[in-house]
């Protein structure tokens, strides 16, 4: 278990894996599946689970011989809930259970595919390049 929310980990498949992010679109899957495969850490790709749907309200239904006026047994269909297909999201891992990824990235451990450190904006994919001339703090 986790000591804090920052440093999860959990078994993706057959290994145990630091967790990197969970419900990632297929896009950032492979955005991140490349980047770290380069700073050289084997990356674990499983489906995130569904969503639970919420159960269904029960549907009254008249009885025979029961109520003010006995009304007689009127047959309800059963609509089931139209729940629509979950998005296919991802949950991605490394399997050094050390990594964290809060720390790898302020830390200035990372480097992109161009030799430049990562940085948060590149991390979150707000940035296309990333910017690494001044550390996070010095960035006004």
């Amino acid at each position: 278990m986790a000591i804090n929310k920052n440093h999860e980990f959990e078994d993706l498949g057959t290994s145990k894996c630091a967790i990197v992010e969970k419900n990632a679109s297929a896009e950032r899957v492979e955005f991140l599946k490349t980047l770290l495969e380069f700073n050289k850490y084997e990356v674990v790709v499983v489906d995130s689970p569904a969503p639970k749907a919420a159960p269904a309200a029960p549907v009254a239904t008249p009885v025979e011989g029961e109520g003010p006026a006995a009304a007689p047994a009127v047959p309800v269909a059963s609509a089931a809930p139209i729940v629509p297909p979950a998005p296919s999201t991802f949950t991605i891992g490394v399997t050094d259970v050390c990594f964290n990824a809060t720390n790898a990235i302020f830390g200035r451990q990372l480097k992109t595919t161009g030799g430049h450190i990562v940085s948060l904006a590149y991390w979150q994919e707000k940035e296309s390049v990333s910017n690494d001339e001044l550390p996070y703090f010095d960035n006004k």
